[in-house]
């Protein structure tokens, strides 16, 4: 259901761990070499006749682009290197590929600066141009000699195919942010795994298309190495199991939405809509009974459970509620609840009861639980938060600029100060649990960002949790069918201009579409992902 997503330093890790395991680094590097003429065959068709420049750094990224010229050269290709470094400087196996060219009679030379071969390079006009200057342990900001580089190689982005190997230079593979430049590759050849920062938003117009070619790190290493986060995948369609023939509404569960005021009764009908379209047997929308009618309008598929006859919340109603909640496997609190002193005494009073299930708190119980640290102190471990930036700041009493400068970091406190599960929405969303390592969903889609569309995420991940999944799991299921299903809308639609509604009526392709690619049928990646064909 998760695939490992390391930081540039665990990979670094990895390739240690498998060479004292025994294979050595040579090995690796040829690998790498060879995946990447895999994919440079992908980018330009058959080598043979084609102009291949190749930018070579002093490190083994640059030993990477030497293998890959000698691959080349041997496939037919029109090779010329350009070294970054003098012929002394290339140490281990960077030296040895260095070596082999000059056996080849491959030309390579010294460039001393990118503007002393710039006429020369436009000149040779070739097909593709290798970027092979600097790896994923760049950071820091680039020299202005490196940025020379970076221009240069962005010249010919319009006329040739640009091929990153494991990072586009100047890109912080951490962060996923330009420093303050960055290469702008057709395509990256990530070697392994993707590293964590270069599936961050923005990431995407440096990066290209992705290829994330395996080299040979065996799975015991990275078993007894895991990274700090890992990646939702389309296998946590293998969640929700498909029904057997004697299945009935009650065999998939019953979720409370507790929600809706007045002027705010769509935002329980759309949870109470996601959740059905999740997967729920049954939805119930608890509300004050003023407005039940009109939450009631706003979905017939939906029950209501009417309490009192106000329009809205009071601490008052959740007697009325507490008999019942032996009915429900599962509650979503917040959706259209309010900000007045009634609803804040309400959410008061739900939290204080000693039975409740396992409860997804968004939208207005946000709002309470940031207010209050004694309403935090209540939340329990089965519980989930579903909190945007601007609600994650409120609650860990920071600005939304600290959120959103370390999302990872942001989520892991978010968890372990409240002791539940954490989801930190936004392109990129993230979900973490006490003690547990965080999960990253690889999905930027613009066709989200539209009201409601969190609401239909709160359905639905209650869905899940009344369908039995374990909190972390249901977090990650929900946050991931949402996504993937947006990501089919923008792709299939429009990218602006959807309703929420359209999101959840979607969402069982979503999860077919999900289930399918689980099982090698055939495959899609989510937008902000952009894996090579």
């Amino acid at each position: 259901m998760y695939d490992p997503l390391p930081s540039p330093e665990e990979m670094a890790h990895w390739d240690r761990a498998t060479m004292d395991l025994g294979l050595p680094a040579s090995v690796l590097m040829e690998n790498a070499a060879r995946a990447a003429l895999d994919e440079l065959e992908r980018e330009v068709g058959t080598p043979r006749g084609k102009r291949v420049l190749l930018l070579a750094g002093k490190g083994n990224n640059g030993g990477d682009a030497l293998a890959l010229a000698r691959m080349l050269h041997c496939r037919g290709a029109d090779v010329l290197v350009l070294r970054l470094g003098a012929k002394g400087e290339y140490k281990g196996e960077a030296g040895m590929n260095l070596r082999l060219l000059d056996g080849l009679d491959i030309p390579h030379r010294h460039a001393r600066s990118a503007r002393s071969v710039r006429d020369d390079a436009l000149a040779f006009a070739p097909h593709a141009v290798v970027d092979g200057l600097l790896g994923t342990g760049f950071r820091g900001e680039l020299r202005a000699d490196y940025k020379e580089w970076v221009n240069l190689i962005n010249e010919f982005c319009q006329r040739s195919a640009v091929l990153a190997l494991d990072v586009p230079t100047g890109l912080d593979a951490r962060t996923g942010r330009p420093s303050p430049t960055a290469v702008r590759a057709n395509a990256t050849v990530s070697f392994e795994s993707a590293k964590a920062g270069m599936l961050l938003p923005g990431a995407g117009e440096y990066i290209g298309r992705l290829a994330e070619p395996h080299i040979g790190i065996p799975p015991v290493v990275k078993q007894a190495n895991p990274t700090a986060l890992l990646r939702m995948t389309d296998r946590l369609a293998r969640l929700a199991d498909s029904p057997s023939s004697e299945a009935h509404k009650g065999t998939f569960g019953h979720l409370l939405v507790l929600g809706g005021s007045r002027g705010l009764t769509g935002a329980p009908a759309l949870s109470c809509l996601g959740a059905l379209r999740g997967g729920v047997g049954l939805a119930t929308a608890a509300c004050p009974g003023g407005v039940a009618t009109e939450v009631k309008a706003g979905l017939p598929e939906a029950m209501t459970f009417p309490l009192g006859r106000e329009e809205h919340w009071s601490s008052g109603l959740v007697p009325l509620l507490s008999e019942e909640l032996s009915r429900f496997q599962a509650v979503v609190a917040g959706p259209g609840m309010g900000r007045d002193q009634g609803a804040r005494g309400a959410l008061e009073a739900y939290l204080a009861l000693e039975e409740r299930p396992d409860t997804c708190f968004d939208a207005d119980a946000l709002y309470w639980l940031a207010e209050s640290p004694e309403l935090r102190s209540r939340l329990r471990s089965g519980d989930v938060v579903t909190p945007h930036p601007l609600e994650a700041a409120r609650l860990l009493g920071e600005k939304t600029a600290y959120i959103q400068s370390d999302r990872q970091a942001a989520v892991g406190d978010l968890a372990s100060s409240l002791g539940c599960v954490a989801v930190l929405k936004g392109a990129g969303t993230l979900v973490a649990a006490p003690e547990r390592r965080t999960r990253f969903c690889p999905v930027a889609e613009p066709a989200l960002a539209v009201a409601g569309a969190g609401d239909v995420l709160a359905g639905l991940l209650g869905a899940a949790l009344a369908r039995g999944m374990a909190p972390l799991d249901a977090a990650c299921f929900a946050v991931y069918v949402h996504g993937f299903t947006g990501s089919l809308l923008g792709r299939s639609n429009r990218e602006r201009g959807l309703l929420a509604s359209e999101i959840a009526d979607a969402l069982p392709r979503g999860l077919k579409e999900m289930r399918t690619n689980a099982n090698g049928q055939r495959h899609h990646e989510p937008r902000g992902y952009n894996p090579l064909p």
